[in-house]
């Protein structure tokens, strides 16, 4: 019983339940690790088999012993399943307990690429034009639609978005895919950031606008109505 809900001269009874575990909002450890705790902690059924939709080399999964299908779009890397995450052809619908997903966070920059290199040195091979609102958030409704389709119900979709500025606007990328989510049928859960050592730089780069971001989010959606775990 809450100490400010307590009737005075009515004792509270003992409780026999084990303390929780707490997960903090605030990660700053690394995305194995961070993948791992969340999906111990939010699961509200069994979370395997899952889907990595973007699994390029499988860093997240160095040293798990998870059961993970992994999806990407570059033969390269060999994934069990060759699609492009916003078609997933031929994949079962509501097969997955969990589904994780690591988009494209930031567009090509500059006037000349072919100088600054930014799609070379940080992977921007996105197109992310007028056309799209210099944003990458185009991305997220077609992945959503299929998330959805081949989550099982209630079953979970671990999303790590990072903002992004352009042309020295702001890009909030992590509130366009939780309204993204919402808008697709998901229920928006929670929200974790996860910091990492140092922020982005580039020896191209002479003035600065904006605070360099040394954090993204990841973000947790349910395939269902409810947050509760029961």
């Amino acid at each position: 019983m809450d100490a400010e809900l307590a009737i005075p001269g009515i004792s509270s009874p003992p409780s026999h339940s084990p303390q929780y575990k707490p997960l903090s909002s605030v990660w700053e450890g690394s995305d194995g690790e961070l993948l791992e705790t969340m999906l111990q902690f939010y699961p509200s059924i069994p979370p395997e088999p899952i889907l990595d939709a973007t699994y390029n080399t499988g860093r997240f999964w160095k040293g798990s012993t998870r059961k993970v299908d992994s999806m990407d779009i570059d033969p390269a890397h060999s994934p069990m399943i060759l699609a492009d995450n916003r078609d997933m052809n031929g994949v079962p619908s509501k097969h997955y307990g969990v589904v994780v997903y690591d988009p494209p966070h930031v567009g090509p920059q500059g006037r000349d690429k072919s100088v600054k290199r930014f799609d070379v040195d940080f992977g921007a091979t996105m197109a992310c034009g007028k056309e799209h609102g210099w944003s990458l958030s185009y991305l997220y409704p077609p992945f959503l639609k299929q998330a959805k389709r081949v989550l099982k119900t209630d079953g979970i979709l671990l999303a790590k978005i990072t903002d992004m500025v352009n042309s020295h606007r702001s890009k909030w990328a992590h509130c366009d895919f939780m309204r993204m989510a919402e808008e697709a049928g998901f229920t928006v859960c929670d929200l974790i950031i996860k910091i990492r050592r140092g922020p982005m730089t580039s020896n191209k780069w002479k003035k600065a606008h904006h605070a360099r971001k040394r954090h993204c989010f990841w973000i947790i959606c349910r395939n269902g109505e409810s947050c509760e775990r029961g």
